[in-house]
């Protein structure tokens, strides 16, 4: 008799919702996050308050990689900061998210106060990645990155490790999928940045 492996399920993240009973700061925000941090934490634009936890270490280990292979670029290019998966930006529209990795100019981070690049910085970034482990909600995931385009993001990559393919976000344009792709350019955002995924799938 062959054994069967469990098959994962979607998990849909927990919504807390506050408003108008409370109205939380970004300062606020910032320290409940400070008091929680055994959960992924982020924000809605409407206030609602979105609960994680943490991924599987598998996951993290092909994010690791994927982190790795782009800031070996960000150190040879020069021209911008990359961060991982624990940071935390401010969107113009108010919600505050996590990419999986990201990348913004350096022009533009320096341009931020110092003091409100400690907490969750006001800036949407111009590149991000979303890695979708097996629990993960594909619909979830394609709002997020539909969030980050409408925000002001120039490149978004959604990798579904789950089904081997590659969503491909850009503004104004529809989006592409792609089927088991061995690399991923960055195209003019990320000029010669190429994403080996063997290490990734």
């Amino acid at each position: 008799m062959t054994a069967q492996l469990p098959i994962a399920t979607e998990v849909i993240p927990m919504v807390l919702k506050f408003h108008p009973v409370i109205s939380m700061t970004d300062e606020q925000l910032f320290d409940f996050c400070q008091l929680n941090k055994d959960f992924r934490i982020e924000r809605k634009a409407n206030g609602e308050i979105i609960l994680m936890s943490p991924t599987g270490s598998e996951t993290e280990e092909r994010n690791f990689d994927l982190i790795v292979q782009l800031g070996i670029w960000v150190k040879q290019d020069g021209t911008g900061v990359g961060f991982g998966s624990s940071g935390g930006f401010t969107l113009p529209s108010g919600a505050v998210r996590s990419p999986d990795a990201a990348w913004i100019k350096k022009i533009d981070w320096e341009a931020i106060p110092q003091d409100k690049r400690k907490k969750f910085a006001p800036i949407c970034p111009e590149f991000v990645v979303e890695l979708r482990s097996e629990s993960d909600s594909l619909k979830v995931l394609q709002d997020k990155m539909l969030e980050y385009i409408n925000n002001g993001a120039k490149l978004g990559w959604l990798i579904d490790r789950k089904e081997r393919k590659v969503y491909i976000y850009c503004p104004d344009i529809a989006v592409e999928e792609l089927d088991n792709p061995s690399t991923l350019s960055g195209e003019d955002v990320l000029s010669g940045f190429v994403l080996d995924l063997s290490s990734i799938w």
